[in-house]
């Protein structure tokens, strides 16, 4: 039975619109974010006994419009909670804001376990006090035409449970939806259902060996990957020599399948017991945290329901058998490259061209950018920087320099490079530097910059209006707070300049020590500055950025027009919430409909730009439906789910734009041909 916290009175002309006595008709005007606060007084102000407070809203608009509703208490205190897509024309949604649960974050997990039969609101999770409860706020943004709403049917809600919410099979255990496992007999049967469809149809039509464009222009062949620039557009071109767009998958292993389960055993239905065949899939402890999150419950041992349904799926041969299906999908799905992260065992079976992964490690200094996320940023003037970097390139280029299907080599990733927002961001790493003492390389190098840009102490401190008693005073840890004048500006940029330039020689120098065959893709940049974008082009031979966005818009990337180089996008995704999982990571899709819709919007809009010669989905396989180690990430972001079953969306989509994208790309261009290094 649901309680109702308040009937509203009509306003205006009374409506009907859900299943309320009254609605409340909103009319918001365009161009302007409107609210309406509804009170609660009396008996009703105490919500103690509830989890969550309901609404359900009707958009009686001709655009779809996003909500944000928020509960305050009597001290003005506020938690709120937005619209995870926004609610379309003529829509009605029945919307729960939970009160006072855990955070998910608290849990081990990034998105929080649904209500069913609503639609769970992304909360902030800051606690009021349920006793004294004031008001309730729905938030309506600026939209560009008049946004109608019916506001009906406000109620006390069920909680957030966490209780056995996971089933044998990895899966939400406490809703239904198309495509969820029922039992070991519905993994037989759609195995059966798939291979068939695999022998049917095992690959896209005028492909080369290495998934180039064999219908297409013939280009020089060299026996390796590399790039060139026709018509005005650059491409990748096979060791063949047919043209090459990149088409990727990453992480495609099985290992990132795990789950932390010590701490949080009463989440689970089952667990494997000692003996248990699938016991085998229990998970050493692993993960560390981003060192910009706080988290909980991140890390202990664990068990991965991916790889138990694989042997559920595959039986005791299961590696084997997920090896031989997994490429085989790859060639039928059209995808041509083994992207960032995935298992290394795929590359010597020489089926799929692939992407090396390298992250530098060392005891080499580090600084600050004041944006460390993953990590801190590598002293590039430290000494010891060069060797590490000799030691971590070292083994795997010289295992993969004769390899024709190796693409080239992506070293570390989204490092804190700083950022475009402002001054301060922008030159972060410089003011990572200053803060630091003498022992620092980077600070030194710093110091020497400007002395000998200035030569006295006193014309520094005129042109940056500081006020340093001397030279060595400078290489004292200083942290500036003051503004960054236009002098200091430029000197600092021409700091983060020589660090990235440091940087990316460093790496390449010892790249093609090593493997002169092969192509540096680039640090796949989620942060950057124009600075360190300058100095990737100028010592990669592919730039590579993760770029999260519905679309790859040459507005927002403006950047690129700056520079002349091939770029792959090393990362994208989008998500949704119909399918029983609990976060859409970065991007949100409706549904996997608009989902798959999103992913064909998005690689065509990396076709069309021509410096972009590809586009690398991120990731294979959903992650764990109660977050990952480490971080606890725990998007549907994959193409298979944690049951090895399908999103027939998401492939349909991707066959149907990888049997075109040729074609597309390669319309209408300006006749010019240059080759690149």
């Amino acid at each position: 039975m649901r309680r109702k916290l308040f009937t509203p009175r009509p306003s205006g002309a009374a409506e009907r619109a859900t299943n309320g006595k009254y609605a409340l008709r909103v009319i918001a005007e365009p161009a302007r974010e409107a609210q309406v606060e509804i009170p609660v007084r009396g008996p009703s102000s105490d919500w103690t006994p509830h989890g969550s407070i309901a609404v359900d809203v009707v958009n009686a608009s001709r655009q779809q419009t996003s909500l944000t509703i928020e509960v305050e208490d009597s001290s003005g205190a506020t938690s709120a909670g937005r619209t995870v897509v926004p609610v379309r024309p003529a829509e009605s949604v029945s919307l729960a804001l939970p009160l006072n649960p855990p955070g998910p974050l608290d849990m081990g997990m990034r998105g929080e376990p649904p209500i069913p039969g609503f639609q769970l609101l992304v909360a902030d999770h800051k606690p009021v006090t349920l006793k004294r409860m004031a008001l309730v706020r729905v938030r309506i943004p600026a939209n560009a035409a008049p946004t109608t709403l019916f506001i009906d049917n406000l109620r006390a809600g069920p909680s957030v449970s966490y209780d056995r919410i996971v089933d044998r099979f990895g899966q939400f255990s406490k809703a239904q939806w198309p495509g969820k496992l029922a039992g070991e007999a519905d993994l037989a049967a759609r195995w059966r259902e798939e291979r068939a469809e695999l022998q049917a149809r095992p690959s896209l039509p005028g492909r080369d060996q290495y998934g180039g464009w064999a219908a297409g222009p013939k280009l020089k062949a060299t026996g390796f990957f590399r790039a060139e620039k026709r018509n005005g557009k650059w491409w990748l071109a096979t060791p063949d020599g047919h043209l090459f767009f990149s088409l990727g998958l990453n992480s495609i292993n099985y290992v990132e399948g795990n789950t932390v389960v010590k701490g949080r055993e009463g989440m689970f239905e089952w667990l494997p017991k000692d003996g248990d065949p699938l016991a085998s899939h229990r998970a050493p402890p692993e993960g560390h945290a981003p060192l910009g999150l706080k988290i909980k419950l991140f890390s202990g041992r664990g068990f991965n329901f991916y790889t138990a349904n694989l042997e559920r799926k595959y039986g005791k041969d299961w590696i084997a058998e997920w090896r031989k299906i997994t490429l085989a999908r790859l060639r039928a799905w059209g995808f041509n490259t083994i992207a960032n992260w995935s298992d290394p065992s795929l590359y010597d079976l020489k089926q799929a061209p692939y992407t090396a992964t390298l992250d530098i490690g060392g005891n080499h200094a580090r600084l600050s950018s004041g944006s460390d996320y993953w990590t801190r940023m590598h002293d590039s003037f430290d000494p010891v920087f060069a060797k590490s970097v000799d030691s971590t390139v070292r083994d795997l280029a010289t295992r993969r320099r004769n390899d024709p299907w190796c693409i080239g080599y992506f070293v570390d990733n989204e490092l804190p490079w700083g950022g475009m927002r402002d001054p301060r961001t922008r030159y972060g790493l410089a003011l990572g530097a200053l803060s630091l003492g003498p022992e620092s390389p980077a600070k030194r190098a710093l110091v020497a910059q400007l002395k000998s840009r200035y030569g006295a102490i006193e014309k520094l401190n005129q042109s940056w209006t500081a006020r340093f008693a001397s030279w060595e005073a400078l290489e004292k840890p200083a942290k500036w707070d003051a503004d960054l004048n236009a002098a200091m500006q430029r000197d600092l940029g021409l700091f983060v300049k020589e660090l990235a330039e440091r940087y990316f020689r460093t790496i390449r120098d010892a790249l093609k020590k090593y493997d002169p065959n092969h192509m540096y893709l680039g640090t796949r940049f989620a942060w950057y500055t124009s600075e360190e974008v300058h100095a990737a082009a100028e010592f990669c031979d592919v730039v590579s950025f993760n770029i999260y966005r519905a679309v790859v818009d040459p507005a927002q990337y403006a950047i690129l027009d700056e520079i002349d180089r091939p770029v792959v996008i090393g990362e994208f995704h989008m998500g949704a919430l119909d399918r029983g999982m609990f976060h859409t990571g970065l991007v949100a899709s409706r549904d996997q409909d608009e989902r798959a819709r999103m992913y064909q919007a998005y690689v065509r809009s990396v076709a069309a730009h021509p410096k972009l010669v590809g586009s690398h989905f991120f990731k294979y396989v959903d992650e764990p439906v109660v977050g990952r180690p480490g971080d606890g990430e725990n998007y549907n972001i994959g193409f298979v789910t944690i049951t090895d079953s399908l999103y027939p969306e998401m492939i349909a989509a991707a066959k149907q734009l990888h049997a075109a994208i040729y074609d597309e790309r390669d319309r209408g261009l300006p006749p010019q041909v240059s080759s690149a290094r």
